[in-house]
């Protein structure tokens, strides 16, 4: 594609088009927006076809600039992902319509009758890395919410993105809605991610999905208010009282199921009385399955472990590697998680139900495990049909950020002639 030479220009189209549409979006139907959805699922799957010739193109310039094979994976897309993207919109499209949702409601003395009522944010500017999936995820959330969003895929997904966001343009025009309200940036040039950063006039909130680089660079640049979806540095804490089954099938599924997403297991802590035990079970299981094994010094284990270093505590692989560490108790466990973590998702292993109250009560991460992979890290394994992201912060939206959250609210103030005395 033609380099386009006035990114300023283009992109204060693109925003002024975009706050038009989220003028409609607010008030469209349940029903319509339902239509828009379905049509583009529909269209998803009728093109899939030229979705994944779109997806060659894009592993092709993947393979060019030596991503990893972690990195290859998100971007693939193959027949059973693209069905995973029409069960996302359907799910989305099935789900409630949250605008006008009473959040609460509640009389006063002076007569006032008041609720608390869901209402769209506006214009959302998303800006994502390799997984082209993300352009239907958020473009059906951003539906499905009442808000227009401006989608800026990542320059390894491209193509791919390209021909999603044509689906999502069919369903909207066949269902009557504004193509306006999903576009998708038709560049890779950066400078269109700094003019989207500062956007006030159009934009309402910025919500980054990818690593370390990308979320730091929005976070110290963004004029616009930011939902951070920082990187997943995800810890798993055995238990003495870890149940060995459990303790096996569920390390193996967080770190080996999908290495590169963001809900993949990159630390495994290990109750010293249970080291040599199911410990040493765990990572002989691990490295069977490929994993390279990052091990705190004393720790014993299966040959070919490497002898971590302060590097791997902190650390977001995206690839078959963890780090792996004793510990002496429950304490001392969390103290390495708070030192270390992202707040994303910890996740303990335990029959000891006092275990699990402390492990919830004294860490804050946005989502917290007991006895579960982190691959359910998920805002569609959470019931909200897709995510946008994973939201680490505190304000506003945290966890799995889904339709929903993806609203503000306003009060709606009912009286009969009141007057303040």
């Amino acid at each position: 594609m033609k380099d386009i030479e006035n990114i300023p220009a283009l992109m204060a189209d693109i925003g002024i088009r975009a706050k038009t549409a989220a003028q409609t979006l607010a008030t469209a139907s349940a029903e319509r927006k339902h239509a828009a959805l379905i049509g583009a699922a529909e269209s998803v799957w009728s093109r899939r076809a030229e979705i994944i010739e779109a997806n060659a193109k894009d592993l092709e310039f993947g393979r060019s600039k030596g991503l990893s094979p972690a990195m290859m994976d998100r971007l693939m897309l193959d027949e059973s992902r693209i069905q995973g993207i029409v069960d996302g919109l359907r799910a989305v499209a099935e789900q409630a319509d949250p605008v006008g949702e009473v959040l609460a409601e509640w009389d006063q003395p002076s007569g006032l009758k008041i609720q608390r009522v869901r209402t769209p944010l506006g214009v959302i500017g998303v800006i994502y890395e390799s997984r082209p999936n993300v352009t239907a995820d958020a473009g059906a959330l951003c539906l499905k919410s009442g808000n227009a969003v401006i989608l800026r895929g990542g320059s390894e997904s491209f193509n791919s993105a390209r021909a999603i966001h044509a689906c999502l343009a069919q369903g909207l025009r066949d269902a009557g809605l504004p193509e306006d309200a999903v576009q998708l940036v038709p560049t890779r040039d950066r400078a269109a991610v700094q003019e989207l950063l500062t956007m006030t006039n159009y934009v309402d909130v910025i919500v980054p999905r990818g690593g370390k680089g990308l979320v730091g660079l929005v976070q110290r640049e963004a004029r616009v208010p930011v939902f951070a979806h920082l990187e997943g540095i995800v810890h798993i804490y055995l238990d003495k009282s870890a149940d060995p089954k459990k303790a096996l099938e569920v390390v193996l599924n967080a770190k080996t199921r999908r290495t590169g997403i963001c809900g993949a297991a990159e630390c495994l802590l290990i109750h010293k009385d249970i080291v040599e035990t199911i410990g040493q079970d765990v990572l002989a299981a691990l490295a069977a399955a490929g994993v390279e094994i990052h091990a705190a010094e004393g720790l014993m284990g299966p040959e070919g472990m490497e002898l971590a270093t302060e590097e791997d505590w902190g650390k977001e692989y995206l690839d078959a590697i963890i780090a792996a560490k004793p510990v002496a108790d429950i304490d001392e466990a969390i103290a390495h998680i708070r030192k270390y973590h992202s707040q994303h998702t910890d996740c303990i292993i335990t029959e000891d139900e006092a275990a699990v109250a402390q492990f919830f009560s004294e860490l804050d991460s946005a989502i917290l495990m007991h006895n579960a992979s982190t691959q359910f890290a998920d805002g569609g394994e959470f019931g909200m049909g897709a995510e946008i992201g994973i939201a680490t912060g505190k304000m506003h939206a945290r966890g799995p950020v889904g339709a929903a959250q993806l609203t503000s609210f306003k009060y709606l103030v009912r009286g009969d002639g009141a007057v303040r005395s």
